[in-house]
């Protein structure tokens, strides 16, 4: 299980005022109400917007400001205070990058994992801060070669015939 350190109770009050400010809370309480959920206060400062009705993100929950989203019940969520404390380094991440940015710099962050691991997770900057194993990810090895590079030197170049098997005729 998880300890909570005492400063990030200290820190909960800024991180909440930030996020109301840069209006990422905002748009996750947008985001729960077009879910179908509306949220309620949890623990770490946090909104809890439970039974959320899509399907995407695929992650059990997944944050937007201050408020956790999920797909299941709220006795789940408060079941799992590693997920919980994750969640809220995830508010914190907002309310540093200026909230709603937050987005963009995450789904960079995601693209460099897939290509460096083929999982969006692993060596995403934001979810090694959060803490991979906390947020129920699997830390993923490197690519021996990243996606991007191709073996180096002349390729040759086969005739369709001899692809098949035959010799090319003169």
């Amino acid at each position: 299980m998880c300890r909570v350190p005492e400063r990030t109770h200290r820190l909960a009050h800024a991180v909440i005022a930030a996020n109301a400010v840069n209006g990422s809370t905002a748009l996750g309480l947008l985001v729960a109400r077009l879910g179908g959920t509306h949220a309620t206060a949890g623990p770490h400062g946090l909104l809890l917007a439970v039974h959320y009705r899509f399907s995407l993100p695929r992650a059990d929950a997944f944050t937007l400001g201050s408020v956790v989203l999920t797909r299941r019940g709220r006795a789940w969520l408060l079941a799992r205070p590693d997920l919980l404390y994750h969640e809220a380094r995830h508010a914190a991440q907002y309310a540093w990058c200026g909230g709603p940015a937050l987005l963009p710099l995450y789904a960079a962050a995601a693209v460099w994992s897939w290509l460096r691991t083929g999982d969006p997770s692993s060596r995403n900057a934001f979810e090694r801060r959060a803490g991979l194993a906390a947020g129920g990810y699997q830390e993923r090895p490197r690519r021996s070669r990243p996606l991007w590079t191709r073996p180096r030197g002349p390729r040759r170049l086969r005739s369709r015939a001899s692809r098949r098997g035959r010799r090319a005729s003169p």
